[in-house]
């Protein structure tokens, strides 16, 4: 009987869905997103808990508290390579990421914090019947952050902050299997959960009046995963050579290192530009340890030959009067994936993003934080070489929030 090379193509999708694989949008503040996700360089509130853990030092409020919610609407458009018309449409639900931050200054020098955020859910549908059934259908991925952080004021011009990293999520995935009896097509479901610890560092510079200096760094975490469940829905005939069974595999979450700018121009007008490389090389290759093996289904190594990438970020903000603040700006993130492995269950695509965003102050402590960010896939020929599958890939995604900031 042939060897299937399904599970290979199955678990690095959940590598790159839950733990970040070359998909990093950073929905982590709403005045951030507004100004095209800068953030290395701001001292705003206790958003910087996880832009960088130093600037915390410099808020001005002895208590500061943020929350808020995006909604995420994400189309992602195929062509099947060659004489087939074959075209396909992503249906995917709407994600729904939040944040939550709260800072608390102790003394003079020190300040605490703990942000709590979901950088890495998403949920991907591409129907049930697509060309691409046997790499994906459907999965649904979270992943929850809680990041405890102390910060320390060494001096009116520099801060430092460190956090320690939680990272929690689990996982369901759905794809069909080329075997078929009376019932239609075969068919595998794959869920489990997994744990990690990191950490968050970051230095905030004020060397003149208006001029803030920030870099982060968020290390990299090998989120190892065991025992997540592979149930297979196949022919009778076939249960020997597909039995449901559990699999070990450890997946890297690349480290970034943030460098930003930020410069009051006026009392009324800031700008502000970071630099947020990404160790995407990390992700090299996947090793797969299923606890039951059999012909068909065999322990596995999968090549994905990432690249480490560079997005550059710009931004601004208008303050209108005491009550309205209009914030604008845009980035570049290009794709780490190598073309020759481009899966349908992360259509990374390079992506220029735009954004907007708001914040109104009905009361002095209290903000009403909105934004809006578009970003765009650069259409693109792209191939999944161990599978010959290939095709033209648009992608198009829509995020909205909503989000409340109170300082006192």
């Amino acid at each position: 009987m042939k060897k299937f090379k399904l599970l290979v193509l199955l678990s690095s999708m959940i590598s790159a869905g839950v733990f970040g694989g070359g998909y990093q949008v950073g929905l982590h503040g709403h005045k951030q997103i507004g100004m095209g996700l800068v953030g290395t360089s701001l001292t705003d509130d206790a958003s910087s808990l996880f832009y960088n853990p130093g600037s915390i030092s410099f808020i001005t409020p002895d208590y500061s508290f943020a929350f808020g919610v995006s909604g995420i609407n994400s189309y992602t458009a195929f062509h099947k390579s060659g004489p087939s018309t074959n075209e396909a449409m992503t249906d995917n639900p709407i994600g729904t990421p939040f944040y939550f931050y709260g800072s608390v200054r102790i003394s003079d020098r020190f300040t605490a914090g703990l942000a709590i955020n979901t950088p890495y859910g998403n949920s991907l549908s591409w129907g049930k019947d697509w060309v691409g059934r046997y790499l994906v259908q459907d999965l649904a991925l979270k992943a929850i952050f809680y990041q405890p952080t102390i910060t320390y004021k060494i001096n009116e011009s520099l801060g430092v902050g460190v956090g320690l990293v939680y990272v929690s999520g689990d996982f369901e995935f759905n794809k069909a299997l080329p075997v078929s009896d009376a019932n239609g097509e075969g068919n595998i479901n794959i869920s489990g959960s997994t744990s990690k610890i990191g950490f968050n560092a970051g230095v905030l510079v004020k060397p003149t009046d208006g001029l803030n200096i920030g870099v982060d760094y968020r290390s990299a975490v090998d989120m190892e995963v065991d025992g997540a469940d592979a149930l297979f829905d196949v022919p009778v005939s076939l249960k020997t050579s597909f039995p449901n069974t559990t699999v070990k595999t450890k997946l890297p979450l690349p480290a970034n290192l943030d460098i930003g700018v930020s410069y009051n121009i006026t009392e009324k007008l800031m700008v502000a530009m970071s630099l947020n490389y990404v160790c995407w090389s990390a992700y090299d290759s996947l090793i797969f340890d299923f606890t039951n093996n059999t012909t068909s289904l065999t322990d596995s190594r999968n090549p994905r030959l990432y690249s480490n990438k560079m997005i550059y970020r710009i931004g601004g903000e208008c303050k209108v009067n005491e009550s309205f603040y209009l914030r604008a700006g845009g980035y570049y993130d290009p794709s780490p994936v190598n073309n020759d492995y481009f899966s349908p269950e992360t259509p990374n695509l390079n992506c220029l993003g735009i954004s907007t965003g708001f914040s109104y102050y009905p009361i002095k402590k209290l903000a009403i934080d909105v934004s809006f960010l578009y970003i765009s896939g650069k259409e693109a020929d792209r191939t999944y070489k161990p599978d010959n599958f290939g095709g033209t890939y648009k992608a198009h995604t829509y995020i909205s929030g909503l989000g409340l900031t109170f300082n006192f």
